[in-house]
């Protein structure tokens, strides 16, 4: 595993010295890292002794092979969940032309992610997949199969201050997910899975049943706790912690408040964050096999999340591969700056997915993995102003807002090694290469990872998510909801107390308090097909269809037990209203 670490996943890589995951040949001292040298080292210099007893107890170990998996009911499931990258945050193509084939725009040819490219042809990609506009709903609605209208996790949790904002509903969910709530890892545990989280969680604040994934149904959790961003994604700075500390909400003073738990042993050490997380979730992966265990693996990265500070980490792996470009089409150096920073942590997470796809080949288990990539919310890209057409071009908007920059989401469905032979394979195949167009969110993962894997939900449980099997398979599914609705009854700098819903190529904003976002009036109307980029608003062009609309989205919250912004008092609830 050590040689992991010293992998390139830049366009032009040196060949290695010796083969991933081999520590048979001395490293070398100029292309591997200080770690990898020194476990070299302290290994080698044991082995003499340790050779004959390692024969013998090899010899009384069963031989882990390709069939010992095949032969499972049961398929691992594997969650590569990113922070912050919106559709257009990659160099895979998601949007078509016309004729339903991939276009590739500027933002494609800036990023260099070729593990998802892989991943892709290999696999199927939606480009009408949805997510809540920023980061807790999203997580709790791939957690629960609900909309954050119904669970009530309608605005990113503050770890430690109920941040529903000036006129936000006072009784949202700010602790979100708790011991008695119904969650795919305990359903998955229950149907005999072992369930792994291992990155951010963001679940609930700090201090709550949510602040720690293993009151979720998790068995093992690293490095996941209450705070969204890193204090900081450098090895070197101990990710935050002073001192050592894993807990640095325990040493007041003495390192950041949120600072990464959990990965102790990489202090001081020139390890990027999601090369931590990486090497991490490879090693429950091994351990899960060793024990004959299918298991279910919530790899989140904190990444490309700004660190704490509000700045871009550059991940220094990669940051050659932006030097050629020039940027700033706005003016602004910091900017440009920020940009080639967050384009680095982007391509730290696709080594990541390699990284993750190689080792499920190595252990003779890809044929019987399902490999889901997705991000949690729109682009949060510097580019641009938050409802620009910029950060997510051709898309408007970013994180944090309804537009469909702030929304819509990057998704990639791949058996981890395609092979239609394969059990598990015939009963969900999934189309290669190919584009689905048809809509689908976040929530409709709960019902078709829990189908796959052979668990069943209470009868009480209200799902709004529905299975993507069909979908998957790329084939269109008429039965599937083509609509979908989001609620943000909060206020940020990117988006004020608004609720959206798009049904087939339509698409409604509500804003509960007019602004000049919103055109100075509470409706703005927009045909996605024609209008992809959401600048001309049709409320006053087509008043039949925005009132149509406009009784859908209210039909939506009263069934799912919406809760509004507040007036000035307070108190009273401002529901939407009909043109």
């Amino acid at each position: 595993m050590f040689g992991s670490m010293c992998r390139s996943n830049s366009r032009s890589p040196k060949k290695p010295i010796a083969p991933p995951w081999c520590n048979s040949i001395k490293p070398s001292s100029t292309n591997c890292c200080r770690i990898c040298r020194n476990a070299w080292n302290t290994e080698h210099a044991m082995k003499p002794a340790l050779t004959l007893f390692t024969a013998l107890l090899l010899a009384s170990v069963p031989t882990m092979r390709a069939a010992d998996a095949d032969s499972s009911t049961k398929p691992n499931i594997v969650i590569v969940l990113t922070d912050d990258q919106g559709i257009m945050d990659t160099s895979v193509p998601f949007l078509t032309d016309e004729a339903g084939k991939p276009k590739r725009h500027p933002l494609n040819e800036f990023h260099h992610t070729p593990n998802m490219e892989r991943l892709a042809a290999q696999g199927i990609r939606f480009n009408n997949f949805y997510a809540m506009s920023v980061c807790s709903p999203t997580r709790v609605a791939l957690m629960t199969g609900q909309n954050s209208a119904r669970h009530h996790v309608t605005n990113w949790i503050h770890p430690l201050t109920n941040n529903a904002g000036a006129q936000g509903p006072p009784n949202w969910n700010w602790n979100g997910l708790t011991k008695e709530d119904v969650t795919l890892p305990r359903l998955l545990k229950k149907a005999g899975y072992r369930t792994i989280e291992v990155g951010k969680g963001h679940f609930g604040p700090y201090g709550s049943e949510g602040g720690d994934p293993r009151n979720l149904g998790f068995d093992i959790n690293i490095a996941g706790w209450a705070w969204g961003s890193p204090a900081t994604y450098y090895g070197e700075k101990n990710y935050g912690n002073a001192g050592g500390a894993a807990n640095p909400l325990h040493r007041a003073g003495k390192g950041s408040r949120s600072a990464v738990p959990g990965l102790q042993k990489y202090h001081g050490t020139p390890t990027h964050l999601t090369e931590a997380l990486t090497l991490e979730a490879n090693e429950q992966i091994t351990d899960a096999v060793h024990a004959h265990q299918p298991f279910f693996l919530y790899l989140s990265h904190y990444a490309a999340h700004s660190a704490d500070n509000h700045q871009f980490e550059t991940d220094p792996r990669f940051a050659k591969n932006y030097n050629k470009w020039e940027l700033t089409p706005v003016g602004h150096t910091w900017m440009e700056t920020d940009a080639r920073s967050f384009a680095t942590l982007v391509e730290g997470v696709d080594k990541s997915l390699g990284d993750v796809l190689d080792h499920l080949d190595r252990l003779g288990i890809a044929e019987n993995t399902l490999v889901l990539f997705l991000g949690d919310n729109g682009s949060g890209s510097p580019w641009g102003g938050a409802t620009e057409v910029a950060s997510a071009s051709p898309l408007r908007g970013k994180k944090g807002t309804n537009y469909e920059g702030g929304v819509r989401v990057p998704f990639i469905a791949a058996w981890a090694k395609p092979n239609t032979s394969n059990p598990n394979q015939r009963r969900q195949p999934i189309a290669a290469g190919t584009i689905q167009s048809q809509l689908a969110a976040i929530y409709d993962l709960f019902p078709t990872i829990l189908a796959l894997a052979g668990g069943d939900a209470p009868a009480a449980h209200v799902m709004d998510g529905q299975p993507l099997d069909t979908l998957l398979a790329g084939r269109p599914d008429p039965g599937h909801n083509e609509t979908f609705l989001l609620h943000y009854p909060h206020a940020t700098g990117r988006t004020i107390y608004c609720t959206s819903y798009r049904e087939g190529d339509w698409k409604v904003i509500y804003h509960y308090f007019p602004s000049i976002v919103s055109d100075g009036g509470h409706y703005q109307l927009f045909n996605l097909r024609d209008d992809l980029s959401e600048q001309r608003n049709l409320a006053t062009r087509e008043p039949e269809r925005l009132r149509r609309i406009m009784q859908s989205l209210i039909t939506a919250l009263e069934t799912q037990g919406a809760q509004y912004p507040v007036g000035q008092d307070g108190k009273t609830p401002e529901s939407p209203k009909l043109p």
